[in-house]
């Protein structure tokens, strides 16, 4: 049984990577299929954001001299890249997989229209949203909230490589405190890198729940879905 009808998943370029820290790892991409077609035959809706970092990272690419502008768009094209490798891991596994671009590419994907999206999601087909907002200076986070709320999404499901959410990196830290629950505005205030601070902001103001969990831990996915306790909830108090 499942707690949520329609979820957005957001999955960094990070995850995609693997332990080579780049490119796109097969073996990481042939689980996470395996746990979507696991989420989606319970007859749950799936939207999916995928982040860039493993093709590509714009802000990094702008501190050593490269215009902003440019690198966030080259960064919007890498999780497309990402999107159509995750719509061709879905589809062998017999499901119908549609890739809706922010930014109009026609041969390659299908254009970003919330209606068309919801529409497809109505369907049962899995949307994997790319190419960020469309816009420069916002990061995969922050198009993740504002493709949840536009689809109607009931909570957003951001997969990460540790256990939830903590006091500071627990990969770093390991003596770092585990929050099984914490509020939007705790996060803001402790300045907690869960996202970035606009996507916390639009889940606050539009009372969008948040789950934090670890993707790398098989079923999580599923148990995060069927409403175990897993990862961190992040809600309004």
């Amino acid at each position: 049984m499942a707690r949520f009808q329609r979820i957005l998943l957001k999955l960094s370029g990070e995850i995609l990577a693997g332990p080579a820290g780049h490119g796109i790892d097969e073996t990481v991409m042939d689980a996470l299929a395996d746990e979507i077609r696991d989420v989606h035959a319970l007859g749950v809706q799936v939207g999916i954001v995928t982040g860039g970092g493993n093709i590509f990272r714009g802000v990094a690419a702008s501190t050593r001299g490269m215009d902003r502008v440019g690198a966030d768009y080259m960064g919007m094209l890498a999780t497309v890249i990402n999107g159509l490798a995750l719509q061709h891991a879905l589809e062998n596994r017999g499901l119908y997989t549609r890739v809706m671009s922010a930014i109009e590419m026609a041969r390659v994907c299908e254009p970003y229209i919330r209606r068309r999206a919801v529409r497809h999601l109505e369907k049962g087909r899995i949307v994997v949203l790319a190419a960020g907002t469309g816009n420069p200076y916002f990061t995969t986070d922050t198009a993740a909230a504002l493709r949840a709320i536009e689809v109607g999404a009931d909570v957003i499901l951001k997969a990460t490589r540790v256990d939830g959410v903590y006091s500071s990196d627990p990969e770093k830290e390991p003596t770092a405190t585990f929050f099984p629950r914490i509020s939007y505005l705790d996060i803001l205030t402790r300045g907690l890198k869960v996202m970035d601070s606009t996507a916390i902001s639009l889940c606050m103001d539009n009372r969008l729940p948040l789950i934090v969990f670890n993707v790398g831990t098989r079923g999580n996915l599923l148990r995060v879905v069927q409403g175990e306790p897993v990862g961190t909830e992040v809600g309004a108090s």
